[in-house]
């Protein structure tokens, strides 16, 4: 499908490829790995035509569609969310808007006679028209658009939503080779889940960049590491991968010591006789010898560690942020009755739960950025709190610049520390000079954590702290926090982050908080967890629902009656019968849709779109129901 021979490419004096080689065959799933500047976004776009390798050549196989979602800055205009998903050709939404526009009664005057009306008709049901329009809704709904969004114009919704629009058109789209440079960024967590599963089943090859440790373990086959300005490649997913590259960097070191002394040997011998008429022969030979060697190039850590010693906050008092019976609600939505919920000293908590159950609400209630309908909020001794989503807008100055930004404190750090700090958050050689208003979202969020671990409050309440970051940017975060002495309370979708961080688990659902006096693997065990990422959303918590003091051992149970078992499995099966038959009944609307005898019956295809349309949204609902169901059935 696709094959990249003897790339080399420069830019200056700095070589990113030389003589590199990929294959890439259909099925592949494969994650593009490489520290930060080592060339995994020149890669996508040497592939794309975007611009010319130096020597090689980029061969790709006759009529291959090759879709790309980029990072951030996907264009929109006055597309609605629906029209920006159904952009699978240059011509299908102008037909879309044609029969849209019939069927609400106020049809373009140029478009009204009978003929023209067939003949878009018939166009459109060449292309599968309905059946694409359900599948484009299906899809959006998983990335967790609302059907009343779907004709919304795109400009109105943020950049983060206008990229799913993008990401659901690709989708739709089906392209043989799907390029995704860091596609979870602008994702929920529940989102994520549905995306990691629609992959899975993904009829084409897939190319992918991502710093999701969790999603790479789930999705990919093999991993092509940039490394020593070639493209290696490994067999297996991320996990696989970094054993095998231990294993590789310890032969590569054992070849390179063997050769150096190899080499020294030599050399000595031609330093010692080449002036001497009896010897002058042999020591030309050996230094021949050196010269023809394929010379191994230094071992070389692609994933350089912090070295550096982050300032440590005063400590605070044992008791250091709580709830007493706090009420919370957005208008009608209540959120909390009478919460109590406790934070002791050292403790490093994540939040878990099902979105909306109100994790960021927590968050907000313990950083005072959100107050009490009843009860109150209580800070502890000697406690200053610091809480990252709002450092994101409201910490940074848009005068000065990445490196003054990051100077402007009052933690005794030098400079060279300030910028070996930002270099590890992808801040690096002139880019420390741009100014924070002409940063982009990511970018103010990385400055912001740079400040926050320069100058840490010693309470940290943090919200998705790993969005925006590389591998090699949240390998310096975790060295960061794992020094750190103070108190944090974080959500994190992140698996990766959690496990290495999180000493205690607290799930929040319906209002009430599950404490696990533990770390994630405890939280997983508890739980039964069919995976570590599901467990993060997972609808309910342990035996052990609380209203008391959360933050405390020995706490009250609430009255939890058990499931009847008989009836919760009765309850299972029935819906999975459901599902089976609607299964069923979409493959067969498929097939009819897919027949020439249908696309020219114009009232039955839309008949069987509409009714494609209502059984995908019945199968997702029924879907998400069986999970809950099933899993309570687990937990009985």
């Amino acid at each position: 499908m696709l094959t990249l021979s003897g790339i080399t490419k420069s830019y200056g004096e700095r070589t990113l490829f030389a003589a590199a080689a990929l294959q890439l065959n259909r099925g592949d799933r494969i994650a593009l790995v490489g520290p930060n500047g080592a060339g995994k976004t020149t890669l996508f776009s040497l592939i794309l035509g975007g611009e010319p390798a130096d020597e090689g050549r980029v061969t790709i196989e006759r009529d291959t569609a090759i879709g790309y979602l980029p990072q951030e800055s996907a264009p929109v205009g006055e597309e609605t969310v629906l029209e920006i998903a159904l952009a699978i050709t240059d011509d299908f939404v102008r037909l879309y808007r044609i029969i849209k526009a019939w069927e609400q009664g106020h049809p373009d005057e140029s478009q009204q006679p009978e003929d023209v009306h067939d003949d878009v008709h018939d166009r459109y049901n060449e292309l599968n028209g309905y059946f694409v329009e359900a599948k484009a809704k299906q899809i959006l709904a998983g990335l967790g658009f609302r059907d009343s969004d779907f004709n919304r114009p795109a400009r109105e919704l943020s950049g983060g939503w206008v990229m799913r629009a993008h990401l659901a058109r690709l989708l739709t789209q089906e392209p043989d080779l799907l390029m995704l440079d860091e596609p979870t960024n602008h994702l929920d967590l529940e989102s994520l889940i549905w995306f990691q599963g629609y992959l899975k089943g993904y009829p084409g090859a897939i190319l992918v960049i991502s710093h999701d440790r969790e999603f790479l373990d789930a999705l990919v086959t093999a991993i092509v590491e940039i490394r020593h300005k070639k493209l290696v490649r490994y067999t297996g997913n991320f996990t696989k991968f970094l054993k095998q590259r231990e294993a590789a960097d310890a032969q590569h070191l054992a070849a390179y010591k063997t050769q150096v002394k190899e080499i020294a040997h030599l050399q000595a011998f031609v330093d010692r006789f080449k002036a001497k008429a009896s010897k002058a022969t042999q020591a030309q030979s050996k230094l021949r010898q050196i010269e023809r060697m394929d010379k191994l190039e230094a071992p070389e850590s692609d994933d350089k560690k912090v070295g550096f010693r982050f300032p440590q906050p005063p400590r605070s008092g044992q008791k250091v942020v709580w709830l007493d019976q706090v009420h919370f609600a957005f208008g009608e939505n209540r959120i909390y009755r009478g919460v109590d919920f406790e934070v002791q000293r050292g403790e490093r908590i994540v939040l878990v739960g099902p979105n909306g159950a109100g994790k960021s609400t927590l968050l907000k209630l313990l950083a005072d950025k959100l107050t009490p309908d009843q009860g109150e909020r209580g800070l502890g001794h000697n406690v200053s709190a610091g809480y990252y989503s709002q450092y994101r807008i409201e910490m940074l100055e848009p005068g000065r610049t990445v490196l003054e930004e990051a100077l402007a404190t009052e933690a005794r750090v030098s400079e060279q520390a300030v910028r070996n700090l930002l270099g590890s958050f992808l801040f690096s050689g002139d880019s420390v000079h741009k100014r924070v208003e002409v940063l982009s979202g990511g970018e103010k969020s990385r400055l912001a954590l740079v400040k926050l671990l320069l100058d840490p409050p010693n309470l940290l309440l943090m919200d998705e702290p790993t969005t925006h970051l590389d591998m090699s940017s949240i390998d310096a975060l975790v060295t960061a926090m794992t020094q750190f002495e103070g108190t944090l309370v974080f959500i994190s979708h992140d698996v990766h982050f959690i496990k290495t961080l999180a000493n205690k688990v607290i799930h929040t659902a319906g209002g009430q908080l599950t404490s696990y006096f533990g770390d994630y693997e405890f939280y997983l065990h508890k739980t039964k967890a069919v995976s570590a990422r599901a467990a993060l959303t997972a609808g309910s918590g342990a035996a052990t629902k609380t209203q008391g003091k959360a933050g405390q051992p020995g706490l009250r149970k609430a009255n939890k009656p058990r499931l009847n078992l008989q009836k919760q499995k009765k309850i299972v099966k029935t819906l999975e019968k459901e599902i089976e038959a609607l299964e069923s009944r979409k493959v067969a609307i498929t097939a009819e849709l897919e027949l020439p005898e249908t696309w020219s019956n114009g009232p039955r295809s839309r008949e069987l779109g509409r009714e494609l349309e209502t059984n995908s949204k019945r199968l997702a609902g029924l879907s998400s129901k069986w999970e809950t169901e099933a899993g309570r059935l687990e937990l009985s």
